[in-house]
């Protein structure tokens, strides 16, 4: 009975997801100073975990999470009285997360735990789901009160906690709920992804994104923020007010990339149940001192995470293509290779004679982009059943069953 009873259990855990909602807050000013204390207070205790953790287990003792909670909790009262002005949940939860820290890095799943700095760490701190209660546009804090929000909870489910945090001026709060796992639909449309920076990404049917960059665009607006911030006197009340303008615009900037790229996640993964993609070497990438921040800027890696995560819920597959796979090089038609070919040429033109596009010159991203879907389907077995398709009469449309 109790074997059955496990069973039921673990198949009613795998139908299940845990799904986020961040939503911004509307603190007044003494809430933004009770949230700010609240995350120095876990500041805190973080750092005062690691550093009894580091401590104990220099001198040989086998340091727990559970141990240090107990200590902390005794010394807590005569030590840092100041820490029971905020919710509880401040000082318990990082030395809990300090434990599952330490756990992924003994396992080589993470580096090993760091300090925090004031400066330079996010604020944050964590809700337990019988810590806070949620109402129409606010939310109620422990030791705070009802602070506004945004909008309402978007999810319906089982709340497992939130975590409340602080980016520039604002606040925002993140609630995890329980959902039902619903069976995603299979879809069968493929599509191959050409990634660049003249263009965001080129798509084998000749829909073509363009790279917004936005950090280029605010670089003037920074450069005089930065002046600004530098010529102010340290430790001043100036300095503050401009540091948080240079703050403001650096999160402006990462909202906007964030929109362009989840919406265009979220339609290609809703529309192809098979992406094909390059798997770039942007480590590497990044070390091209000319080009770094063309790179960071359009955030190339983050594009194929999105869509990895997104088509993995949704029922897709992301099939990454080598790096070393010549797809601006090659004719998608008649496979000849152009060896010579530079970064400045940016229309392909296939010498071979008996292809049918050695009189139709082609644009380069979008012949990548259909050999980057042809080594994609290559690669899971499917390449005899697709045709790259660009709305000629002497292509086939391309019809894949993905699934």
């Amino acid at each position: 009975m109790l074997y059955t009873e496990v069973n039921i259990r673990q198949e009613n855990e795998q139908k299940c997801m845990i799904r986020a909602h961040k939503i911004r807050l509307h603190p007044t000013s003494e809430q933004a100073n009770s949230l700010a204390r609240a995350a120095g207070v876990a500041r805190f205790v973080w750092n005062w975990a690691l550093s009894e953790w580091n401590r104990r287990y220099d001198v040989g003792e086998k340091p727990t999470a559970l141990t240090l909670k107990k200590h902390f909790n005794a010394i807590r009262r005569e030590q840092f009285p100041w820490t029971w002005e905020v919710t509880k949940n401040a000082s318990d939860q990082p030395i809990l997360d300090l434990g599952k820290a330490f756990t992924a890095f003994f396992t080589g799943k993470a580096r090993r735990p760091k300090f925090k700095s004031k400066k330079r760490s996010k604020p944050s701190f964590y809700l337990s789901n019988d810590q806070f209660t949620l109402g129409d546009h606010r939310l109620w804090v422990p030791k705070l009160g009802w602070v506004n929000m945004a909008e309402n909870l978007r999810f319906q489910g089982k709340i497992l906690g939130a975590r409340i945090t602080g980016t520039a001026d604002w606040w925002f709060v993140s609630i995890q709920v329980e959902l039902p796992d619903k069976i995603p639909e299979k879809k069968a449309a493929a599509v191959g992804i050409d990634v660049g920076l003249n263009r965001l990404a080129t798509l084998s049917t000749g829909e073509q994104v363009e790279n917004q960059a936005f950090l280029t665009t605010a670089l003037g607006k920074l450069r005089q923020a930065n002046k600004r911030l530098h010529r102010r006197k340290p430790g001043s009340k100036n300095r503050e007010k401009a540091r948080r303008q240079v703050a403001r615009l650096h999160y402006q900037v990462v909202c906007l990339r964030q929109d362009v790229l989840q919406k265009l996640s979220t339609r290609l993964v809703d529309c192809y149940g098979l992406i094909g993609v390059e798997n770039l070497h942007l480590k590497g990438l990044l070390k091209n001192r000319r080009l770094a921040c063309a790179f960071s800027d359009a955030a190339l890696g983050t594009l194929v995470r999105l869509l990895e995560s997104k088509a993995s819920q949704r029922g897709g597959q992301v099939i990454k293509v080598d790096r070393f796979f010549p797809s601006s090089k090659t004719c998608h038609c008649c496979g000849w290779t152009w060896e010579q070919m530079t970064l400045k040429d940016r229309i392909f033109v296939c010498q071979n004679p008996c292809c049918p596009y050695v009189h139709f010159p082609q644009d380069r991203d979008h012949n990548a982009g259909q050999n980057v879907l042809r080594e994609a389907l290559r690669l899971i077995g499917l390449v005899d059943q697709a045709v790259s398709g660009t709305g000629s009469d002497e292509d086939e449309n391309l019809a894949v069953d993905a699934g």
